[in-house]
């Protein structure tokens, strides 16, 4: 059994199973010195601090329910990874909060004091650290600042504004509480860390006080890149939650930056993956090439405490980076019958990127404290999920790295995410039972989590949609619902690295959908259900339009629902997790939609 593995070699190779690339020039001298750094890093964990043993490895061409993750083991795959003789970062590149119960019952406490098990040397906020206002995110990061850890983690945001004097976060000064650089020493060599948040989703997929600003993150960071070099900084580290391909396309318009530590996309890098039947989205580490032609190591460590990432990087003398190297590690719990002995576990643990480490005694104590009370609230079973429905936002052949179970991107690809459209469906049926209802629409981001077979319990639903929204009832001109759509898709197409979640699903509307067409013509063939028949969407007729109370506010996209006065929308009071679990109730089980009943009955993938 494999527990422990470091990138290097003194010959300079990566292990088995590393990635690694090397630049050299004949004519270049010969460096007289190195240096060698480690980041160890993790992103997106979302308040999903327990283990998760729904997911899914294919091993063999067997497919094994498997348990992954959990935040004590997190800290104690960071322990194990530390190399005394390798200067070593810890970093967390952000959306640390909402999920997850633990943050609907503790509002990042729980999150707070198992971060402060590792003290990490730097975090970025995300988007989703915003969802409760600059007051929530305040809250937060005084848990984070708890005096009994002594952590007192530097928190990043170097395009983040707060108004100074109006803003929780900033009531005496501009960085009271988010930083845009920081700078730390390791073997007599200082490195800069700077860090950005992605700017216009943070503005319409969250909940920033109406004065906080969020700057253009390629200017933010190049600013901050430029004074650190100024003060003779050589190795300068971004930290980006700004997603996987904009992170791609970001490093090239950079000068002076070495390594890119990413988040927000959920991205599950390591091509290696594939063997487990997981969907990996590009190499660990990816390679790009900064504005001065030089090397930059770019990395993302997937989502919810599943994996931690280990970048070794390679300075020459001339503080060039000279190799990208290390490895994703899979945090292995075990099989989930139990089972210790077997070839099946033998053959998994002989992958290179898979780590088994137990809990760490004391997080594991310190998540204990929290884990009774969100049991309690989340045992009730409501009822029973034949099959997996599987997570995806966007239909096609891009965006599969949201649910890598076996199958699901197959399943998935032509219609998109049976958990969307589920999620709809109770929307809908919710709906018609408390005052009436003709359509329900949800936006794909919305949806959190998969849904595994077998029982399905308020924690599952809770776990699904983490979120502290409401129903509410829009009445709605057929006109007004495509414009709807139209809206949300532009919001996707004008950035699809970063906003994904606003792609929409519905129940009891359908339609074609051609990402090339012009704005105002990409939906055709929409189509309501009445009475158990598909009719046409009519511009002029009145519907009945049930949807949470983010989008229905115009965020994430969908502009156009907000226009509608308070004359033509009414809350349900009903909270939409709730809605969830009592449609789950009702019918006693939830299975994937049919074909038919998906809302987007036909893509046309946008041409690259």
């Amino acid at each position: 059994m494999r527990t422990l593995r470091f990138g290097w070699v003194i010959s300079g190779l990566l292990l088995a199973g590393c990635s690694t690339t090397t630049v050299k020039s004949p004519d270049a001298p010969v460096p007289t010195s190195t240096f060698q750094l480690r980041i160890l890093h993790i992103n997106d964990h979302h308040s999903r601090l327990a283990p998760d043993d729904g997911q899914v490895l294919r091993v063999d061409g067997k497919e094994t329910d498997v348990i992954l993750g959990g935040f004590p083991r997190v800290v104690s795959a960071f322990a194990h990874l530390r190399d005394p003789s390798i200067a070593t970062l810890t970093l967390h590149a952000g959306d640390a909060i909402t999920g997850d119960l633990y943050f609907t019952l503790f509002h990042g406490e729980a999150d707070a004091d198992l971060m402060n098990q590792i003290c990490f040397d730097a975090f970025e906020v995300g988007n989703h650290e915003f969802d409760a206002g600059d007051a929530g995110l305040k809250r937060f990061l005084d848990f984070l600042s708890k005096p009994i850890w002594q952590c007192n983690t530097p928190v990043l945001g170097a395009n983040v504004h707060p108004t100074v004097g109006v803003s929780p976060l900033s009531m005496f000064g501009a960085e009271d509480y988010l930083k845009p650089s920081i700078v730390i020493e390791r073997d007599g060599t200082r490195i800069g860390i700077v860090g950005v948040d992605v700017a216009s989703k943070t503005k319409t997929s969250s909940s920033p006080d109406a004065g906080t600003q969020f700057e253009d993150e390629r200017a933010a960071a190049q600013r901050e890149i430029d004074t650190l070099r100024g003060q003779g900084i050589e190795h300068i580290v971004l930290m980006s939650h700004i997603g996987y391909r904009n992170d791609l396309k970001l490093v090239p318009q950079l000068h002076g930056v070495d390594a890119v530590i990413g988040g927000d996309s959920h991205t599950l890098l390591g091509s290696g993956f594939a063997d487990l039947g997981l969907a990996p989205a590009g190499e660990y580490p990816s390679i790009a090439h900064n504005a001065d032609g030089k090397l930059t190591c770019i990395v993302q460590a997937w989502q919810y405490t599943w994996v931690v990432g280990q970048l070794d990087v390679r300075f020459d003398a001339n503080g060039d980076v000279q190799q990208c190297g290390g490895m994703p590690h899979l945090l292995f719990g075990g099989l989930k019958d139990g089972s210790e002995s077997s070839a099946l576990l033998d053959k998994l643990l002989q992958h290179p990127y898979v780590l088994k480490v137990e809990p760490e005694p004391k997080a594991q104590h310190v998540l204990s404290v929290y884990e009774k009370q969100v049991q309690a609230f989340a045992a009730e079973v409501v009822g029973v999920v034949p099959e997996r429905l599987c997570l995806r936002r966007i239909p096609g052949t891009h965006d599969r790295s949201r649910d890598g179970a076996p199958g699901c991107a197959e399943s998935t690809d032509a219609q998109g995410g049976h958990a969307q459209a589920v999620v709809a469906r109770a929307f809908l049926e919710l709906g018609k039972r408390f005052g009436g209802a003709d359509i329900a629409i949800q936006n794909a981001g919305g949806v959190r989590n998969a849904i595994a077979a077998g029982d399905f319990s308020i924690g599952d639903a809770y776990l699904a949609l983490p979120y502290k929204n409401m129903l509410d009832r829009l009445h709605m001109t057929g006109a007004e619902i495509q414009q709807v759509l139209e809206d949300a898709i532009a919001a996707y197409l004008a950035n699809p690295g970063a906003a994904s979640g606003s792609f929409p699903y519905a129940a009891g509307l359908r339609w074609n959908l051609d990402l090339n067409a012009t704005h105002g013509t990409r939906f055709s063939q929409l189509q309501v259900k009445q009475d158990n028949r598909w009719v046409a969407l009519h511009a002029t007729q009145i519907y009945r339009v049930i949807t949470n109370d983010y989008i229905a506010a115009g965020q994430d996209g969908f502009t156009t629902f907000g226009t509608i006065d308070e004359t033509r929308r009414e809350p349900t009071y009903l909270h939409y997790a709730q809605a969830l679990a009592d449609y789950v109730r009702s019918g006693g089980s939830m299975a994937r939609p049919v074909p038919d009943e998906m809302s987007t009955q036909q893509l046309i993938e946008r041409a690259h």
